[in-house]
Parts: structure tokens; sequence; C-alpha cells
């Protein structure tokens, strides 16, 4: 089960976000923090925590600060951010400082616990919304360029039609009724999807499927 601290001080949106949470049988609210000295505190005291969910605005300590404090004394944690900044200045800068992921506040439920699931595993994650928006300016600016070779990765018929939708910017939810299949499902051919291309992020597996002709 993935522990994991909230820290958000809104008090309307943390406890939100952890009835979202707690929905999820693979996820445990392991504690609450309203800045980022009340998460280095809980850390501090030795408590069990997987991934820290905190929002990058907050007082006292806010979520970029937090980041580099923990690389120092707890650099295993792994730390998502929650913000409603989508500038990508913002998103580099939380990667830069040691982030594993990066979430806007309108994430899905879906989306939302799958990150953290994704990132306790050891991978990185950055949410669908801000992956194609920057997908999307990659290749009108031309950046990107034509693989040469066909993939060798071999993928199902199912996972080739599930990555079409990773690309449309479709959630979980929205998969599962779409393909008439369950979320658990969905979940573990994102995964195999994810694994099968060594991609790091959402962005990542896009931009393979792009580059070798999968998407269009």
């Amino acid at each position: 089960m993935v522990q994991v601290l909230l820290a958000e001080d809104h008090n309307i949106v943390r406890n939100g976000i952890r009835m979202l949470l707690e929905m999820d049988k693979g996820i445990n609210v392991a504690g609450e923090a309203v800045n980022g000295r009340e998460v280095l505190e809980h850390i501090a005291r030795g408590e069990k925590i997987d991934v820290v969910l905190a929002d990058i605005n907050m007082p006292e300590v806010d979520g970029i600060a937090l980041l580099k404090e923990m690389k120092i004394v707890s650099p295993q944690t792994k730390i998502v951010m929650l913000s409603m900044h989508d500038n990508e200045k913002y998103v580099s800068q939380a990667f830069m400082e040691g982030a594993s992921g990066y979430l806007l506040k309108n994430v899905s439920a879906d989306e939302l616990i799958f990150a953290l699931k994704h990132v306790n595993m050891g991978g990185r994650y950055l949410c669908s919304e801000l992956a194609i928006r920057m997908l999307d300016k990659l290749v009108q600016s031309g950046q990107h360029s034509l693989a040469t070779s066909e993939s060798k990765i071999e993928f199902s018929m199912r996972e080739i039609e599930v990555l079409h939708l990773i690309a449309e910017g479709l959630t979980n939810h929205e998969m599962s009724d779409k393909l008439f299949i369950s979320k658990r499902t969905i979940e573990g051919h994102r995964q195999s999807l994810i694994e099968k291309t060594g991609s790091r992020n959402t962005a990542a597996l896009i931009r393979y499927a792009v580059l070798n002709g999968f998407v269009r």
C-alpha cells in the first residue's frame, strides 16, 4: 500500500483530495500538512511516507523549497507537485529540483491515483493535459525528427487502441467506458506501454508513439 502524505494549505481542497485517495484500497493517507515545514516535521519523526503530494504554493515552506530540503533529509521519498500553474517554467523547475511528478489541480481522480502509484514504483509522471500541450508545441515547432526505422517492440491490438486514446487525452475512466473494459485493465495496459517503450512518463510515451508512426 502506498503511504501518502498530503500537503495542502486549503482545508476544503485537502479534504476533497483525501476523500478521493481513500477510495482506492492501494493508497493510504498516512498524514496531512498545511505547509512544507509540517511535511519536514513528519519526516523528522520517522513516519513511513512513500510519496508526498504537495501543493507548489504553500506558506512558510513552499513546494520548491520543500523539494530542496527533502533531497537532503529524505532523498528516497518521492514528491509529486500539485499545482494550478501550467507554465512550463514551474514544471521544469519542479523536475530539476527533484520532483517525481507534476499534476494540475483539475486532474481526474483516476489519473491522480495512477500517478501516485506510478511514481511509487520509481517512475516519473507529468499529467496528460500538460503532456499533450507540450507535445503539440514540440510537433508544431518542428523540433522532432521522424524515426528512420520501424519499432521492433510488439504491441497487442488492445495496447495500440489504448495508446491512441492516451494520445487523445482520455482519462482511464473515459478509456474504460469507450473500450468496455475495467479501469484496472486500462491502468495495466498504460503501465505495460510505458515499460515496453522505456518511457519515463506519458509525454515520452506519446512522443515515442508519434515518432514511430503509431499516432499521427
